[in-house]
């Protein structure tokens, strides 16, 4: 994309929308209030230009809480959209922490962990629920490294939890 800065995104109609609030308003998104925390941590921390953003989950905005096993009753597709849930409650969590979005210089790195059974082998492709919506809101900013790692379990029996690091511009 020649000529276009990184955090600008076209749309298929060629329109140039400069903002990630205009991003998630051409998603059909709207941002949630943050979801508290659910033991004895703080939802955020702001350390130089650097945001940590503790684990969220797919919380639904009446507080409803996608649990279960991915491949044992919830399938990839299921958890991909849990983990891009989980990633409007980061955003939300952000927009919270910075008062604006604009701020975003970089999403860094992004920690997916996926409550599954031993033998699931597809935890990528649950998580790029949450990356491919960081990408779509971010643009070339939203691309970050990533790990996605299954787990045995996760608080309250939820399918998917992420946290993630993120650059602030100065």
């Amino acid at each position: 994309m020649t000529g276009v800065c990184v955090n600008q995104f076209p749309t298929a109609a060629g329109k140039v929308e400069n903002s990630p609030y205009e991003r998630l308003a051409a998603l059909g998104i709207t941002l949630p209030p943050p979801p508290p925390p659910i033991a004895n941590f703080v939802t955020h921390v702001i350390e130089g230009n650097m945001l940590y953003l503790s684990g969220q989950g797919p919380r639904e905005a009446d507080g409803f809480m996608h649990a279960g096993k991915v491949g044992a009753g919830v399938s990839v597709e299921e958890a991909y959209g849990h983990a891009r849930l989980t990633g409007i409650n980061l955003l939300a969590v952000m927009h919270d922490a910075l008062g604006d979005l604009t701020r975003v210089k970089r999403v860094v790195k992004l920690l997916g962990m996926v409550n599954a059974v031993p033998e699931f082998e597809d935890h990528p492709s649950v998580i790029n629920g949450c990356s491919d919506l960081l990408i779509a809101v971010f643009g070339a900013a939203g691309e970050h490294a990533r790990s996605a790692v299954g787990f045995g379990s996760l608080p309250g029996n939820i399918t998917v939890e992420i946290e993630a690091i993120v650059a602030l511009h100065g």
